[in-house]
Protein backbone atom coordinates (compact mmCIF):
# COMPACT_ATOMS: atom_id res chain seq x y z
CA UNK A 1 0.00 0.00 0.00
CA UNK A 2 1.09 3.32 -0.99
CA UNK A 3 2.27 5.65 1.25
CA UNK A 4 -0.06 8.47 -0.47
CA UNK A 5 -3.24 5.68 -0.81
CA UNK A 6 -2.88 5.13 2.93
CA UNK A 7 -2.83 8.88 4.17
CA UNK A 8 -6.02 9.29 2.18
CA UNK A 9 -7.62 6.64 4.11
CA UNK A 10 -6.46 7.58 7.11
CA UNK A 11 -7.96 11.58 5.89
CA UNK A 12 -11.28 10.28 4.35
CA UNK A 13 -11.88 8.19 7.84
CA UNK A 14 -11.23 11.18 9.62
CA UNK A 15 -13.31 13.67 7.45
CA UNK A 16 -16.19 11.06 7.67
CA UNK A 17 -16.59 11.29 11.32
CA UNK A 18 -15.94 14.53 11.83
CA UNK A 19 -19.37 15.00 9.50
CA UNK A 20 -21.07 12.53 11.88
CA UNK A 21 -18.97 14.49 15.05
CA UNK A 22 -22.20 13.37 17.86
CA UNK A 23 -21.56 9.95 16.87
CA UNK A 24 -17.98 10.10 16.65
CA UNK A 25 -17.84 12.05 20.10
CA UNK A 26 -20.18 8.64 21.39
CA UNK A 27 -17.35 6.02 19.83
CA UNK A 28 -14.94 7.94 21.75
CA UNK A 29 -16.23 7.83 24.98
CA UNK A 30 -16.81 4.81 25.00
CA UNK A 31 -13.21 4.21 23.90
CA UNK A 32 -12.13 6.47 26.82
CA UNK A 33 -13.87 4.48 29.43
CA UNK A 34 -12.76 0.92 27.98
CA UNK A 35 -9.38 2.56 29.23
CA UNK A 36 -9.57 3.82 32.46
CA UNK A 37 -11.81 0.61 33.47
CA UNK A 38 -8.34 -1.63 32.32
CA UNK A 39 -5.90 0.54 33.63
CA UNK A 40 -7.52 3.19 35.88
CA UNK A 41 -8.53 6.79 35.63
CA UNK A 42 -4.90 8.55 35.71
CA UNK A 43 -3.42 9.24 32.82
CA UNK A 44 0.22 9.76 33.87
CA UNK A 45 0.03 5.87 34.19
CA UNK A 46 -2.65 4.86 32.01
CA UNK A 47 -1.14 5.37 28.12
CA UNK A 48 -4.76 4.05 26.34
CA UNK A 49 -6.32 6.04 28.14
CA UNK A 50 -3.82 9.07 27.51
CA UNK A 51 -4.02 8.27 23.65
CA UNK A 52 -7.89 7.78 23.69
CA UNK A 53 -8.31 11.36 25.61
CA UNK A 54 -5.68 13.03 23.10
CA UNK A 55 -8.33 11.38 20.32
CA UNK A 56 -11.19 13.23 21.88
CA UNK A 57 -9.64 16.66 21.97
CA UNK A 58 -7.97 15.94 18.54
CA UNK A 59 -12.23 16.06 18.25
CA UNK A 60 -13.09 19.12 20.23
CA UNK A 61 -14.86 16.60 22.69
CA UNK A 62 -15.72 18.89 25.66
CA UNK A 63 -13.41 18.20 28.86
CA UNK A 64 -16.93 17.54 30.42
CA UNK A 65 -17.52 14.83 28.10
CA UNK A 66 -14.20 13.32 28.59
CA UNK A 67 -14.69 13.76 32.46
CA UNK A 68 -17.94 11.78 32.26
CA UNK A 69 -16.36 9.24 30.28
CA UNK A 70 -13.32 8.71 32.47
CA UNK A 71 -15.73 8.30 35.67
CA UNK A 72 -17.97 5.25 33.31
CA UNK A 73 -14.61 3.57 33.07
CA UNK A 74 -13.35 3.56 36.70
CA UNK A 75 -16.53 2.94 38.35
CA UNK A 76 -17.74 6.47 39.52
CA UNK A 77 -19.91 7.48 37.09
CA UNK A 78 -23.55 5.98 35.45
CA UNK A 79 -23.57 3.42 32.74
CA UNK A 80 -23.45 -0.38 31.40
CA UNK A 81 -19.97 -2.16 31.07
CA UNK A 82 -18.41 -2.14 27.57
CA UNK A 83 -16.80 -4.73 26.36
CA UNK A 84 -15.01 -5.29 23.07
CA UNK A 85 -15.58 -7.44 20.10
CA UNK A 86 -14.51 -8.17 16.26
CA UNK A 87 -16.35 -9.73 13.70
CA UNK A 88 -14.81 -10.96 10.44
CA UNK A 89 -16.81 -10.48 7.14
CA UNK A 90 -15.78 -10.89 3.16
CA UNK A 91 -16.25 -8.38 0.75
CA UNK A 92 -16.22 -8.25 -3.31
CA UNK A 93 -13.84 -9.92 -4.77
CA UNK A 94 -12.48 -11.58 -1.63
CA UNK A 95 -12.16 -8.38 0.23
CA UNK A 96 -11.36 -9.15 4.16
CA UNK A 97 -12.80 -7.04 6.89
CA UNK A 98 -12.21 -7.04 10.13
CA UNK A 99 -14.51 -5.24 12.46
CA UNK A 100 -13.97 -3.56 15.87
CA UNK A 101 -16.82 -2.84 18.25
CA UNK A 102 -17.52 -1.60 21.46
CA UNK A 103 -20.80 -2.06 23.15
CA UNK A 104 -22.71 -3.15 26.03
CA UNK A 105 -25.43 -4.92 24.34
CA UNK A 106 -23.37 -8.07 22.28
CA UNK A 107 -26.80 -9.56 21.11
CA UNK A 108 -27.91 -5.75 19.86
CA UNK A 109 -24.42 -5.88 17.91
CA UNK A 110 -24.07 -9.24 16.38
CA UNK A 111 -27.39 -8.16 15.07
CA UNK A 112 -26.66 -4.82 13.36
CA UNK A 113 -23.43 -5.88 12.49
CA UNK A 114 -24.72 -8.74 10.31
CA UNK A 115 -27.60 -6.87 9.21
CA UNK A 116 -25.47 -3.53 7.47
CA UNK A 117 -23.06 -6.75 6.20
CA UNK A 118 -26.02 -8.19 4.76
CA UNK A 119 -27.50 -4.91 3.23
CA UNK A 120 -24.19 -3.70 1.79
CA UNK A 121 -23.05 -6.92 -0.21
CA UNK A 122 -20.71 -8.07 2.28
CA UNK A 123 -20.85 -11.66 3.87
CA UNK A 124 -20.04 -12.72 7.63
CA UNK A 125 -17.25 -14.49 8.40
CA UNK A 126 -16.46 -17.38 10.90
CA UNK A 127 -14.57 -16.77 13.33
CA UNK A 128 -10.60 -16.81 12.75
CA UNK A 129 -11.00 -17.33 8.79
CA UNK A 130 -10.07 -13.78 8.44
CA UNK A 131 -8.40 -12.23 11.33
CA UNK A 132 -5.62 -14.46 11.05
CA UNK A 133 -4.65 -12.57 7.54
CA UNK A 134 -3.86 -9.43 10.19
CA UNK A 135 -1.32 -8.26 12.46
CA UNK A 136 -2.34 -5.90 15.40
CA UNK A 137 -0.01 -2.89 14.99
CA UNK A 138 0.84 -0.31 16.13
CA UNK A 139 -0.19 3.10 13.58
CA UNK A 140 1.25 6.54 14.17
CA UNK A 141 0.26 9.59 11.87
CA UNK A 142 2.47 12.72 11.64
CA UNK A 143 1.17 15.53 9.50
CA UNK A 144 3.38 16.97 6.94
CA UNK A 145 2.99 20.85 8.84
CA UNK A 146 4.19 19.05 11.93
CA UNK A 147 6.91 20.90 13.73
CA UNK A 148 9.27 18.58 11.84
CA UNK A 149 12.88 20.59 11.95
CA UNK A 150 14.82 17.16 10.59
CA UNK A 151 12.71 14.56 9.26
CA UNK A 152 16.03 12.63 9.00
CA UNK A 153 16.31 12.23 12.48
CA UNK A 154 12.92 11.91 13.51
CA UNK A 155 13.17 8.46 11.13
CA UNK A 156 15.96 7.60 13.43
CA UNK A 157 14.44 8.33 16.30
CA UNK A 158 11.52 6.38 15.45
CA UNK A 159 13.24 3.31 14.27
CA UNK A 160 15.51 3.03 17.25
CA UNK A 161 12.07 3.73 19.40
CA UNK A 162 10.62 0.33 17.61
CA UNK A 163 9.49 1.14 14.32
CA UNK A 164 8.77 -1.54 11.50
CA UNK A 165 8.34 0.48 8.93
CA UNK A 166 7.74 4.13 7.75
CA UNK A 167 6.15 5.21 4.76
CA UNK A 168 6.64 9.18 3.57
CA UNK A 169 4.53 11.05 1.37
CA UNK A 170 3.61 14.19 0.14
CA UNK A 171 1.49 14.74 3.10
CA UNK A 172 3.21 13.14 6.16
CA UNK A 173 4.70 10.09 7.47
CA UNK A 174 3.07 6.76 8.46
CA UNK A 175 5.09 4.79 11.22
CA UNK A 176 3.86 1.51 12.10
CA UNK A 177 5.44 -0.91 14.85
CA UNK A 178 4.26 -3.65 17.33
CA UNK A 179 2.69 -3.06 19.77
CA UNK A 180 4.63 -2.97 22.66
CA UNK A 181 6.54 -0.18 21.02
CA UNK A 182 3.74 2.17 21.67
CA UNK A 183 4.94 4.06 24.49
CA UNK A 184 8.16 4.45 23.03
CA UNK A 185 6.76 5.73 19.72
CA UNK A 186 5.42 8.13 20.76
CA UNK A 187 8.12 9.59 23.56
CA UNK A 188 10.75 9.77 20.75
CA UNK A 189 8.18 12.13 18.72
CA UNK A 190 7.51 14.18 22.67
CA UNK A 191 11.26 14.60 22.94
CA UNK A 192 11.53 16.18 19.38
CA UNK A 193 8.50 18.35 20.14
CA UNK A 194 6.35 16.53 17.60
CA UNK A 195 2.64 15.94 18.05
CA UNK A 196 1.16 12.75 15.99
CA UNK A 197 -1.93 13.53 14.15
CA UNK A 198 -2.80 10.07 15.06
CA UNK A 199 -1.92 7.31 16.89
CA UNK A 200 -3.60 3.96 17.45
CA UNK A 201 -3.67 0.39 17.30
CA UNK A 202 -4.95 -1.26 14.21
CA UNK A 203 -5.48 -4.43 12.25
CA UNK A 204 -3.07 -4.29 9.25
CA UNK A 205 -2.99 -7.04 6.65
CA UNK A 206 -0.22 -9.30 6.11
CA UNK A 207 -0.90 -9.41 2.58
CA UNK A 208 -2.60 -6.64 1.22
CA UNK A 209 -4.42 -6.73 -2.32
CA UNK A 210 -5.21 -4.50 -4.90
CA UNK A 211 -8.95 -4.40 -6.43
CA UNK A 212 -10.57 -2.41 -9.58
CA UNK A 213 -12.25 0.68 -8.87
CA UNK A 214 -15.87 -1.09 -9.04
CA UNK A 215 -14.50 -3.36 -6.13
CA UNK A 216 -13.11 -0.12 -4.19
CA UNK A 217 -16.68 1.95 -4.63
CA UNK A 218 -18.81 -1.44 -3.03
CA UNK A 219 -16.04 -1.47 0.01
CA UNK A 220 -16.56 1.76 0.58
CA UNK A 221 -20.13 1.81 0.67
CA UNK A 222 -19.99 -1.33 3.22
CA UNK A 223 -17.39 0.78 5.37
CA UNK A 224 -19.97 3.55 5.47
CA UNK A 225 -22.39 1.35 6.21
CA UNK A 226 -20.32 -0.56 9.31
CA UNK A 227 -19.38 3.06 10.44
CA UNK A 228 -22.47 4.30 11.02
CA UNK A 229 -23.35 1.70 13.50
CA UNK A 230 -23.24 3.44 17.12
CA UNK A 231 -21.53 0.43 18.17
CA UNK A 232 -18.48 -0.03 15.70
CA UNK A 233 -15.31 1.79 16.48
CA UNK A 234 -13.20 0.93 13.40
CA UNK A 235 -13.35 -1.02 9.92
CA UNK A 236 -9.90 -2.75 8.47
CA UNK A 237 -9.30 -4.42 5.32
CA UNK A 238 -6.70 -5.99 3.60
CA UNK A 239 -7.01 -3.46 0.33
CA UNK A 240 -4.16 -1.96 -0.89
Amino acid sequence: MSGHNKWSKIKNKKGAADAKRAGAFTKIAKAIAVAAREGGGDMSMNFKLRIAVDSAKAANMPNDNIDRAIKRGTGEGEGNVMVEGLYEAYGPKGVAFVISTLSDNKNRTVAEVQTALKKSGATPAEQGSVLFNFDRKVVVVVARNAEVVSPEDMEIALIEAGAEDIEESDEGWIVTGAIDTFKALIDALEAMNIKPEEASLQYVSKMPMEVDEEAHEKVEKITDALEDLDDVQEVFTNIK
